[in-house]
């Protein structure tokens, strides 16, 4: 940062607090922030805080370590000023973080996030972590964490960024994760965070809240209460829903005989668990063909008038794991759909088609001849048109990350292509990521779920997770026979769903988890899980001095407009091997921002993210031949190969180049050691030198931010069920009329977003279910006509 402005640390609350006062900053706001978050319908309260006293005294300093009070009196206006002065423990941070720790998160490295912490709140533990750092020549001598001087603090948090010590890296990685990624997230009952107006950031999106405000009066149903709105069943009163999709209630026992009351039961012709991109295509698919169709979704439904477009809010409502899950190391960060419409409802609408290398591996190397049949190929036409794919784009509009990564392509000459997506050329939203405002992205709640609707033959349970697949035994030789689900609703209660045909689409991190719980024993359930990792460049482009004229994105924030327009395939290989990685642009809002924006100090930190507004990012998804496993809820490991690895380093040498080519002013990595290279000062033997350093580090080891949007592979179709989980159709090999319809059935990792491939597939699949279901019924009308009845069970 600038070098005359001056720093200091302000060691005490009150000085910071009157320096704050200076500011102009509403002071009652700050303190009360924490507690006046939450009672409105589209978010829910923070849990509350269950750490001890010595765990939160430990977390509270490590949290004005990563962002302490700074007094700058040479700020460039009174809100950076105040954005420097307010800490970390000032606006509550650690309190939120205390409890998220405590009560809601679900991690393998819990139990030793917390030891840790406690061990930090003695001299004894301090030493152990930070050797003779928290050592000084006053009594007691030794020190605990809280009592060190914060400059030492921070030098303590920097060495366990990129220390040998395994421990001590993961430590760093996890409250490098939590503690920014609340405080820059955290919002008031106005949806307000005293943080965003230094960093540019307008918050929730401004034309939502005049669309909502305009309409109030003059909205149709659908879009004050979504057009899923007359299919959901809740089970306090399910009645009238269940009625109008021609579906019935029934008891029956529980599963086991293990209880004497019976529960109650909805009868159905097909249970689809998930309503994604492959639950909802297929729910969709039987519905209009007659059949009557029970989802059952454990996340909640959220029409457009009701969305928050607000970061924390929505992430805590709409993603698997509120937006904080990760593999069991913390090495990657992964963000998977977890709502009606699942990762539909919150991706960044591109929609590729399935690539005919990836298709053509599937055929030769895993013998699915699906993908080359005129089926399939009839399958992405119907659900590409049922979304509205398109490629048109308003360069204009786009926003300053694709921009960015449009210009430095042509200036170099690589290969740069529109990206085909499910929303019209004029949807320029930089918050479809939080859900659409305006339902113009089509997400499978805005098409094959109102499909559903619309038949009249299906309803959809929204909060009810699924406990496990029901099925019942036919003898020894012969394949057992699903028969429903059971399920919980958000009150506790146990219900049932019976069905003739099951279909698992929760995708690639819980269907394995649900199969496995089931009582499939099939060996492929929950391995081969791909994550294609994801690693990102920065480029900050200021707003003065327009680096030449024809430089269109002066006015541009790079959380504004189109999230994705732009592809690159220039460190691809689909000519050669097709593992390589293809070049795009993320949607970062402040949280996510600061979780991927290296820390080597507070200061630093505080200065990057006052760039925000003007920091675009593009990054490198790996084809990965590495692989994971699922081993229970939110348990994920996995494993990256040496060939992904030196993939993402060839693409991170290539980002760096387009980002310089685009006129960025300075560039960097997201290493942990945080190099901020200023292109125009250096000369091109500096320059050449900085790339080949930057691209040569490892980004495993947890030294570099790694993320994953797709999660794909975890319980692969095949021809035999030594090698896959499910067959060409879909089926599992162990259950008869069990299907699976997601993400978890791609033989490999994909390469490009997964959104096409898998409704494809799903449409596919529900081909073979429709198959199913009317053999089953002329079965059913031979026992009927012969006096029997073969039922569920």
């Amino acid at each position: 940062m600038d070098s005359s402005h001056e720093l200091n640390f302000v060691k005490s609350p009150v000085i910071a607090k009157k320096a704050l006062l200076e500011t102009s900053v509403d002071l009652e706001a700050l303190n009360c922030y924490s507690e006046s978050i939450g009672g409105e319908p589209h978010r829910r309260p923070p849990p509350g805080n269950g750490l001890t006293a010595r765990e939160m005294d430990s977390l509270t300093a490590i949290s004005d370590t990563f962002l302490p009070s700074i007094d700058l009196p040479g700020a460039r206006n009174e809100s950076i000023r105040a954005f420097y002065l307010a800490s970390a423990s000032m606006i509550g941070t650690p309190q939120i973080v205390g409890g998220y720790v405590s009560r809601r998160l679900r991690h393998a490295l819990l139990g030793l996030l917390r030891l840790s912490l406690w061990l930090l709140s003695t001299w004894y533990g301090t030493f152990i972590f930070c050797g003779t750092r928290c050592v000084s020549c006053r009594f007691p001598f030794f020190h605990k964490f809280s009592d060190i001087d914060p400059t030492r603090r921070e030098e303590i948090l920097s060495s366990w960024s990129s220390s040998p010590i395994y421990l001590y890296r993961k430590l760093f990685r996890a409250m490098k994760f939590l503690i920014p990624f609340f405080y820059f997230t955290q919002v008031n009952d106005k949806y307000e965070n005293p943080t965003w107006r230094a960093l540019e950031y307008c918050g929730p999106d401004p034309a939502f809240a005049d669309q909502v405000k305009a309409s109030v009066d003059q909205c149709s149903e659908d879009d004050r209460f979504g057009p899923l709105h007359r299919a959901l069943v809740h089970m306090g009163s399910p009645g009238a829903a269940l009625s109008r999709a021609g579906l019935s209630l029934a008891t029956r026992p529980f599963p086991g005989g293990r209880r004497k009351k019976p529960l109650r039961t909805i009868l159905c012709d097909a249970v689809v668990v998930g309503s994604g991109s492959g639950g909802g295509v297929v729910a969709g698919f039987l519905a209009r063909a007659g059949y009557k169709v029970v989802v059952l979704e454990k996340g909640g439904y959220h029409a457009r008038s009701n969305l928050s477009l607000c970061e924390g809010p929505t992430l805590d409502l709409m993603y698997e794991g509120g937006g904080l899950l990760s593999t069991t190391d913390t090495g990657v960060v992964v963000l998977s759909g977890a709502t009606v419409g699942g990762g539909s409802a919150i991706n960044w609408a591109a929609a590729l088609r399935t690539p005919d290398h990836v298709a053509a591996e599937w055929r030769r190397d895993h013998g699915l001849q699906l993908f080359g049949s005129d089926a399939y190929a009839e399958a992405l036409d119907a659900v590409c048109e049922r979304m509205g794919v398109q490629s048109d784009v308003h360069e204009m509009k786009e926003s300053l990350n694709n921009a960015a990564l449009r210009r430095g392509c042509l200036e170099l000459g690589y290969p740069v292509s529109n990206i085909s997506r499910n929303a019209p050329p004029d949807h320029h939203c930089g918050w479809c990521c939080f859900g659409c405002k305006d339902g113009r992205k089509k997400a499978t709640s805005e098409t094959w779920l109102v499909d559903m609707a619309e038949s009249r033959n299906g309803v959809i349970l929204p909060g009810c997770r699924a406990v496990r697949v029901l099925h019942r035994d036919r003898g020894r030789r012969r394949r057992k026979v699903a028969t429903g689900v059971l399920f919980e609703t958000e009150s506790g209660e146990t219900c049932i769903v019976e069905s003739k045909v099951t279909v698992v689409a929760c995708g690639a991190l819980n269907t394995p988890v649900l199969l496995k719980r089931s009582g499939l024993r099939n060996p492929n359930i929950g391995k081969h899980l791909h994550l294609h990792p994801v690693v990102m460049v920065w480029g900050h482009f200021p707003e003065s001095g327009s680096r030449r004229p024809d430089y269109k994105e002066e006015e541009k924030r790079s959380y504004e407009g189109d999230i994705m327009t732009a592809m690159s395939t220039v460190a691809a290989n689909w000519g050669t091997t097709g593992y390589g990685v293809v070049i795009q642009t993320p949607a970062l809002h402040p949280g996510m921002f600061s979780v991927v924006t290296p820390w080597t100090s507070g200061a630093d930190f505080k200065d990057r993210m006052t760039r925000f507004a003007r920091t675009a990012h593009v990054f490198a998804l790996v084809r990965d031949r590495g692989s994971g496993t699922v081993d229970g809820e939110g348990n994920i490991s996995y494993r990256m190969e040496k060939g992904d690895e030196e993939s993402l380093k060839n693409g991170v040498e290539k980002m760096l180049r387009i980002m310089a080519a685009a006129g960025a002013e300075e560039v960097g990595t997201q290493h942990c050691k945080g190099e901020r290279f200023e292109v125009k000062r250096a000369s091109a033997r500096e320059w050449d030198s900085f790339v080949k350093e930057a691209s040569r580090r490892g980004v495993g080891s947890l030294t570099t931010p790694v993320c994953s949007a797709h999660q794909m592979g975890s319980c692969r179709m095949g021809v035999e069920a030594s090698t896959s989980a499910v067959d060409e159709g879909g089926e599992t090999w162990e259950v008869e009329g069990l299907f699976v319809a997601d993400t978890s059935v791609f033989p490999t990792a994909l390469g490009v977003n997964p959104m096409v491939t898998v409704q494809a597939i799903a449409y596919c699949t529900a081909r073979s279910i429709v198959q199913v279901l009317r053999r089953k019924m002329m079965q059913e009308n031979r026992n009927q006509s012969h006096g029997t009845f073969s039922g569920s069970t």
